[in-house]
């Protein structure tokens, strides 16, 4: 049977303290599976500007490529702000490297999160952004800053839309067959390259149905009916700001994981949160969203979906017991909601037994 090997990048701040919870609830959702790891634990960010000077260090890089997948937790923050290589350069590194082209990030209200929500909303909500990842205005050139004016370029390829909406198009045949593009077709010359590629790719997925949306529409969509999306495609700078507002409407930015893929080569999973150094080592950073990577690993880069269930259920069922951080109005701490986590996969699979007993 093969033992998987799985990168892990903690990086910096409370990214130790959150990747750390994640690994005791896989090693957890893995006894008495027949599903075998081998972690790789590998110096990443700033931890690695500390170490060795390079955010993303060869050996890093090299071993990530050869692993099955990678899990990171967060990296960068304020120590690092004047350095002469910042920790974010890493992982732009890493993406291009690995030509992880398609960031996806998951809004799926369960019904033991509606209470959190800031806005009326029913478990019916379930929708995936998919945001073009390696082009756009963060790479596009030239690029100017001066005293009194500035500019960047945004800049797009009909190869890199195509690839990005076939993973649009691949999820959305797999969900409720709807993709959504979201753009400003009305104002931007790249965007009306967008529709244009894309309109070409939805040719060949007559199942789904295939609609735009100007990113300001989406933006009140996403507050006002959010659950009449399921995949929404859109471009790196929109993707950026649409998946943060839309983990907003779950209750905390802490509970929401995503993936970044490719043509080929592992996929990297990680929280959308940052490092927040404010509370590192204070014992109450949320570790759901480090835990949800994880079963979105196990589901997409393992085909184990069983096990991913069995998270997902968990962390539920721990919320709705109000096992929750501050950032969702509890007080327990980091370790406190992983052992609560860890406990209800253990009564289920025990429950599981008893009840199949003959």
């Amino acid at each position: 049977m093969k033992k998987y090997q799985i990168a892990v990048l903690a990086g910096d701040y409370i990214g130790p303290e959150i990747m750390s919870a994640g690994l005791r609830v896989l090693k957890a959702v893995s006894e008495d599976s027949d599903f075998e790891y081998e972690l790789r634990k590998l110096l990443f960010g700033g931890a690695a500007i500390d170490e060795v000077g390079e955010p993303l260090p060869q050996n890093t890089l090299t071993t990530c490529k050869n692993s099955d997948a990678i899990l990171l937790a967060a990296i960068g923050g304020p120590k690092w702000d004047h350095a002469l290589k910042r920790p974010e350069e890493g992982l732009l590194a890493i993406r291009k490297e690995l030509g992880l082209f398609s960031n996806i990030r998951p809004t799926k209200i369960d019904r033991s999160m509606i209470s959190y929500s800031p806005i009326e909303v029913t478990d019916s909500v379930d929708f995936v952004i998919v945001r073009e990842l390696t082009s756009g205005i963060y790479f596009g050139k030239p690029s100017e800053l001066t005293e009194n004016d500035a500019f960047d370029t945004m800049r797009y390829s009909a190869r890199e839309i195509r690839r990005a909406a076939k993973i649009a198009f691949e999820m959305a045949m797999k969900r409720k067959k709807h993709v959504t593009l979201v753009d400003k077709a009305n104002v931007l010359s790249t965007s009306k390259l967008w529709r244009r590629v894309v309109k070409e790719v939805a040719n060949h997925y007559p199942e789904v149905t295939y609609d735009t949306s100007y990113v300001d529409s989406a933006a009140m969509k996403i507050i006002s009916t959010p659950e009449q999306f399921d995949v929404l495609l859109t471009e790196n700078l929109f993707g950026d700001i649409l998946s943060d507002e839309a983990a907003q409407i779950t209750g905390s930015l802490g509970t929401i994981p995503s993936m970044s893929i490719g043509s080929s080569g592992p996929a990297l999973y990680e929280p959308i949160h940052g490092s927040a150094p404010d509370i590192a080592g204070k014992e109450i950073a949320d570790p759901i969203s480090m835990i949800k990577s994880i079963a979105m690993m196990l589901d997409n880069s393992f085909d184990r979906e069983d096990l991913a269930q069995e998270i997902y259920s968990s962390i539920y069922q721990s919320i709705n017991e109000k096992n929750v951080t501050p950032d969702l109005g509890g007080d327990r701490s980091t370790t406190e909601v992983t052992d609560a986590i860890i406990k209800n996969i253990k009564e289920s699979r025990e429950q599981y037994v008893k009840n199949n007993v003959r």
